[in-house]
């Protein structure tokens, strides 16, 4: 009993910010998690899945918010925490594509024109799609900010998986609304987190970009002159 009471404790362990604001410890372990998995992500590790997946089931019980803080005082945001879902279905789905990549580490690409076009259309199309929805389900203010990171980290993730260098733009445009988000309904630290990972993003696609260059090379062969008298005879003159 001792046992299960130290663990209630400290899942729901908080610290006192500045001004009575309270921050979840597991939202902080949660957020670090996630940025470990970045770092693996733009060096291209495996590991980078399953350390992620950690990180996305200690966020999905932040976000949950009022429906699993013991004084029901913080708000739920349902875009953020079904992303979390989201994330470690997908994360499955890039683990094993990138284990299975030649050399044991996948090669960024550009994503082809046809993916482009989708990926936007899925992103203003799933955003107002799910704007309605998320409201109806009780979602904090804007709804449509939630959708948006919902949607956006879905195409991140899996552009990610894909290899597709694109996905660090896709990031960029989630943290441009989630840190707003994040701030107005309290989430400290992870709104903390997306400015960190704005800047990061950046350094990402730079990193990915220049790999992508760096595979696609080739060295120029150098042909062996040509033995043949005729061309021996044209030397000559």
């Amino acid at each position: 009993m001792d046992a299960l009471q130290w663990f209630v404790d400290a899942f729901n362990a908080q610290w006192v910010l500045p001004g009575g604001q309270t921050l979840l410890v597991r939202e902080v372990v949660g957020n670090v998690f996630g940025l470990a998995s970045a770092i693996g992500g733009m060096r291209r590790k495996v590991w980078a899945w399953p350390v992620g997946i950690v990180g996305n089931l200690l966020l999905l019980t932040v976000f949950l918010g009022s429906i699993l803080s013991p004084d029901h005082s913080l708000p739920h945001l349902l875009g953020q925490a079904g992303r979390q879902v989201m994330f470690i279905a997908v994360a499955i789905y890039g683990w094993i594509r990138w284990r299975n990549a030649s050399g044991g580490r996948v090669t960024p690409r550009w994503a082809p024109t046809s993916a482009r076009i989708g990926m936007v259309l899925v992103m203003i199309v799933g955003t107002v799609a799910l704007t309605p929805l998320f409201r109806a389900l009780g979602s904090w203010e804007p709804v449509w900010a939630d959708a948006w990171t919902f949607v956006g980290s879905l195409l991140a993730t899996y552009g990610m998986a894909r290899g597709w260098t694109e996905f660090w733009l896709i990031w960029i445009a989630v943290d441009v609304v989630g840190v707003p988000l994040l701030f107005s309904s309290g989430y400290y630290a992870t709104g903390l987190m997306y400015v960190f990972y704005g800047l990061f993003t950046a350094t990402g696609f730079v990193i990915w970009w220049r790999a992508q260059v760096k595979a696609s090379a080739t060295p120029v062969e150098i042909l062996p002159p040509d033995p043949s008298p005729r061309r021996a005879e044209d030397d000559a003159r």
